[in-house]
């Protein structure tokens, strides 16, 4: 067995992370035997009261304290699929939920009207599976059933994939990552793919915008790296920003953290990392060391030639996936092969919950955007939601969602 490596963080990112998630100092002076832990939510709801802060209400940060006190951690419900679930996710106002299944089912629950199914659709043309879902910003296209095509292939034969799939904050492009092994910017009001980059040297299996300004674009391949694109100039360099190395195995989800700087990605070879891109390299590095060996599930001991990164590789193989929450962006939460949901402190490393209900692989899972409640699914054909044990409120009834927003200062 491996011993287990030491975690540490950059001390930036774990200042970012505290400023984020931790209530402000006037608040923390008022309760001098407090310092050191977390505020308990009847103190923080009395500093509101006698406004401790001097704002007269909630700072973010300090609504921030209270969400992650309130970790989802109780199964409160469950809903059997047709088929295995392999993507879910809630709009970005929480309204709405989707779930895309293996046999080209896609379903929308309405959250905010008791979990109702809102639409059932039967996607058309597909060979395979749904492998990702994406809601436009204003959710205008959830209704729309429209084919796009990104393939650009003149033979009709050949077998296009598409792993991956994110809108832009302002909903005007879509990005892609597909089995061409190649990145592909779809623009939705001229109807036509505007960018098409060959990224990687195996199946780009996760992408995403950096930011709102839709410049730069990350994108993790079974090719074991993790890739910045710079729009802006890769018309002229043809290569990208810069390559990070680390993961074993290939890359099953990257996430970013909206400020064009850190990201995070999931690997198959069963770590999650955290990357700040200001500290990549234009080519791949790697140490002195020729080979790495690991441990796997499987039973057997594998040993790689780390100066080879596109080697074929076959240890422990999951989909897991991993997002960040609206915390204050304190936690990092990801389904895994084992049929848990895995929820982790960004600062620490340490692990702070573990869900265990499903008895196959947690294909997706998504955290509610302003509720202490997660919804995962899986290829048991289960997709579970997850609640504060001390949340008496159902999002599912408007006048107690309202107070539960007024309690908490949303």
């Amino acid at each position: 067995m491996l011993e287990e490596e030491t975690f540490t963080i950059d001390d930036e990112i774990c200042h970012l992370t505290k400023i984020s998630s931790e209530p402000c100092e006037n608040v923390r002076k008022s309760m001098p035997n407090e310092r050191k832990k977390l505020i308990p939510m009847i103190k923080m709801l009395s500093g509101r009261e006698f406004n401790y802060s001097g704002r007269g209400r909630f700072s973010l940060a300090d609504r921030s304290h209270l969400l992650g006190q309130c970790l989802p951690i109780n199964l409160c419900s469950e809903k059997g699929m047709d088929s295995e679930a392999y993507v879910s996710q809630f709009s970005s106002d929480g309204s709405l939920f989707i779930v895309g299944c293996r046999r080209s089912h896609i379903r929308i629950y309405n959250v905010d009207h008791g979990w109702k199914v809102q639409k059932d659709i039967s996607a058309r043309s597909l060979r395979w599976t749904i492998t990702d879902t994406s809601l436009s910003p204003d959710k205008q296209f959830l209704d729309i059933h429209a084919g796009l095509d990104f393939s650009n292939h003149a033979d009709g034969d050949y077998s296009f994939g598409i792993f991956s799939v994110k809108f832009s904050t302002d909903g005007r492009e879509l990005v892609a990552g597909s089995n061409s092994d190649s990145i592909h910017v779809y623009d939705l009001q001229a109807d036509k793919m505007t960018l098409q980059i060959p990224a990687h040297m195996a199946d780009v299996n996760t992408v995403t915008f950096a930011d709102e300004t839709g410049h730069l674009i990350f994108s993790g391949s079974d090719d074991n790296l993790c890739k910045v694109w710079d729009r802006r100039c890769f018309t002229s360099t043809g290569k990208p920003a810069g390559i990070l190395t680390g993961h074993l195995e290939g890359i099953t989800f990257i996430d970013s953290r909206g400020d064009g700087r850190y990201f995070i990605s999931n690997g198959k070879d069963q770590t999650t990392k955290l990357w700040d891109i200001r500290r990549m390299s234009s080519t791949p590095k790697f140490t002195g060391q020729k080979y790495i060996y690991t441990g796997s599930n499987d039973g057997c001991v594998y040993i790689y030639d780390v100066s080879d990164p596109i080697c074929e590789q076959s240890a422990t193989k999951t989909d897991a996936v991993t997002v960040l929450p609206r915390t204050g962006q304190k936690y990092i939460y990801t389904g895994s092969n084992d049929g848990c949901v895995y929820i982790y402190d960004v600062v620490t490393g340490g692990t702070v919950a573990r869900l265990e209900r499903h008895v196959d692989t947690v294909r997706d899972c998504s955290w509610h955007p302003y509720f202490p409640m997660l919804v995962s699914s899986s290829w048991d054909c289960f997709i579970a939601r997850w609640e504060f044990p001390g949340n008496d409120a159902d999002p599912g009834l408007p006048q107690k969602k309202n107070r539960r927003r007024r309690l908490l200062g949303l």
